[in-house]
């Protein structure tokens, strides 16, 4: 049985994940807290009797001024104005000299100024004492200000609001978010986006850890479509992470074309994540030189995933060097599977050293198939005992192929029920080969339907054994397959089952229904195994189609079976091609068939080659079975009598 996980491939290089969690809090819009006033446009310009009144004390013309002033930076002018009016009482100058206060750095007297704005009813002045609280460590005094803004109707403080709410792990978040959301604020729209994502179950948890259900008892597709509608609104106003996400949905609902374009368009906005998804995108089509475009912009931006599709590119190419670059390139950037890429690219090269060293290194950054690899690398040196917690530490993080390997650690130190447990684990996250050992053991157990459910989902899962050994347990239970009583013939192989009908050759237009089991021999065979292809002969013989027949026991013969070549012998002389079918027997027999060796000895009898005869009765007694051993005794006696004569 060999180990998984030591001939890992170059991999894609980790698509950008669907649902990113650290990604999901990372906010992408700086809130600036904006100059209040009506009555001046954003160049800052107001009518001539609106200066002139400003000039002559007019505490409104004084706040229009001062916040025209203030959004052309004229910090020195503005505060003037700003200051005359706030202390006349101006709520709307009160709040702008706050935000004037705080560009100059004095940020404890901008506060007093937002605080007498926000008491006087400022929504806005009460979103910048919210969040300068905030930015103090004063949790509590920023939720109360930002919750007075954000139930005032202010966007930037119903986002801000949910945003320290999520922070701090309480309840009311997503309401907020929504609010926000609704009111055309982008972030927030994504931030509902990733909720909905995470509530719908879509981002997918390691399939050997457990993790809770999703909140709620909303329906998840319902969940993962709502995302959709507000990724699609973020994305729309130049969120370029909401465009990745979106693309990264309709790419696993098969939208590929749609997909492309949100890729693009929030790799154009600088989103490296796109581009490298958009490569990933265009190697799909087939389109390689524009995908290695895009990885290439994406990697110079600094994205690891994008530097590890580069380096596996190259390595398929047999550009080493080149790939062993990018994987620097990838390593540099903090991405841990640039080790374990480069770990896989110095096992290729027998650098065995060099890639334990990457793995290492992969392994402690927590990349668990490193942590498989190194396990594996160092049981082929024969260090189990060093090997043992790598592949624990890999299959506690979710590595099928490590819980795969550890039940067969356990199973080589005859370990059997530690085995068993690693192989079960393995087995429901889905690994057709474990599914395989776990059927083994249900049939030791007796409990051959239990059995069958595992060796189908191994055989489905592409297991050749597996295909081979749910085969054998189907013909066995078939009542159309009867078992033989040891007489010689194409069927006495495996146990001397036999057909019903064998040897009747089908009537012109008739046709033979294939029971299920040979379709699974079938495939095992198909796929080189060679039990699997003398039993596919057999079946083909049992049907009177000799030419099939012939092709499988000599597929099987000419990879190494003794039992094919002995089938084949039987049915070249059937045939009337003694001589070929000799030269079979001889082969079969050398390999360590008594039944062959019989046949050889029969054969060297009926000849007169006396001496040869009792040279291959001498092989069958050594070989048996018993019956053969018995039958070759009473063959050598009597050719010895003939000898002595």
């Amino acid at each position: 049985m060999e180990l998984m996980g030591d001939k890992a491939k170059l991999d894609d290089a980790g698509r950008p994940a669907a649902h990113d969690a650290q990604a999901a809090h990372m906010a992408e819009a700086v809130h600036t807290t904006e100059p209040d006033g009506e009555g001046a446009g954003r160049d800052g310009a107001l009518p001539a009797a609106t200066r002139a009144a400003a000039e002559r004390g007019e505490t409104g013309a004084q706040s229009l001024l001062g916040a025209a002033l203030l959004r052309q930076g004229d910090l020195e002018g503005a505060e003037p104005h700003l200051r005359a009016a706030a202390l006349a009482g101006d709520r709307a100058a009160a709040n702008n000299l706050g935000v004037l206060l705080h560009q100059l750095g004095r940020r404890a007297e901008a506060a007093e100024w937002w605080r007498t704005a926000a008491v006087a009813g400022s929504a806005a002045a009460a979103h910048a004492l919210g969040r300068h609280q905030r930015e103090r460590g004063d949790e509590p005094a920023a939720e109360y200000w930002l919750r007075q803004a954000a139930e005032s109707g202010h966007t930037l403080g119903a986002y801000a609001l949910a945003d320290l709410l999520e922070h701090r792990g309480e309840d009311g978040a997503e309401q907020w978010f929504r609010a926000a959301a609704e009111r055309g604020h982008r972030e927030a729209a994504y931030r509902v986006g990733m909720a909905l994502l995470r509530l719908s179950g879509c981002a997918e948890p390691s399939p050997l850890v457990e993790s809770p259900e999703p909140v709620g008892r909303r329906n998840r597709g319902e969940a993962a479509t709502e995302a959709e509608r507000w990724f699609r609104q973020a994305a729309a106003r130049g969120h370029r992470r909401a465009a990745l996400r979106l693309g990264t949905l309709l790419e696993e609902r098969g939208e590929a074309r749609e997909a492309g374009r949100w890729y693009l368009i929030a790799a154009n906005d600088g989103e490296p994540r796109a581009a490298c998804a958009l490569g990933f995108l265009l190697r799909d089509a087939g389109n390689d030189e524009a995908a290695e475009q895009w990885w290439r912009r994406a990697a110079e931006a600094g994205d690891g995933n994008a530097a590890n599709a580069l380096g596996a590119l190259c390595a398929e190419r047999g550009e080493r060097a080149a790939a062993e670059r990018w994987y620097h390139t990838a390593l540099d950037a903090g991405d841990a599977n640039g080790a374990f890429n480069l770990g896989l690219l110095s096992a290729g090269q027998g650098r065995t050293a060099q890639a334990e060293k990457w793995y290492r290194r992969a392994a402690y950054a927590g990349h668990v198939e490193a942590a498989n690899a190194l396990a594996v690398l160092l049981l082929q040196r024969g260090d189990a005992q060093g090997a043992e917690p790598w592949f624990s530490k890999a299959a506690e993080g979710g590595s099928v192929d490590a819980a795969f390997n550890l039940g067969i650690l356990h199973a080589g130190r005859g370990e059997e029920e530690r085995a068993r447990r690693w192989y079960e684990r393995a087995c429901v996250a889905g690994h057709p080969e474990a599914a395989l050992q776990v059927a083994v053991a249900l049939l030791a157990d007796g409990d051959e339907g239990a059995a069958e459910r595992r060796l189908r989902e191994a055989a489905e899962g592409g297991s050749v054994e597996g295909a081979f050994r749910l085969a054998d347990l189907l013909e066995r239970q078939d009542p159309e397959v009867a078992v033989g009583t040891g007489t010689f013939g194409a069927t006495d192989t495996f146990g001397g089952r036999s057909h019903r009908g064998a040897g009747r050759e089908a009537g012109a237009g008739e046709e033979h229904e294939h029971a299920e089991y040979e379709s699974w021999y079938r495939r095992a065979a198909e796929a080189g195994h060679r039990r699997a292809q003398v039993r596919l002969g057999m079946c083909a013989a049992a049907r009177g189609d000799v030419v099939e027949a012939a092709h499988w026991y000599r597929a099987a013969a000419e990879a190494g079976s003794s039992h094919g070549a002995f089938n084949l012998g039987l049915l070249l002389a059937r045939e009337g091609a003694e001589p070929e079918a000799a030269l079979w027997w001889t082969r079969a027999a050398e390999a360590g068939h008594g039944r062959a060796a019989l046949r050889l000895a029969l054969l060297a009898a009926r000849r007169g080659e006396l001496a040869e005869g009792r040279h291959w009765c001498a092989r069958a007694m050594e070989l048996g079975p018993a019956e053969v051993a018995g039958r070759a005794e009473r063959l050598s006696e009597a050719l010895h009598t003939e000898l002595t004569a």
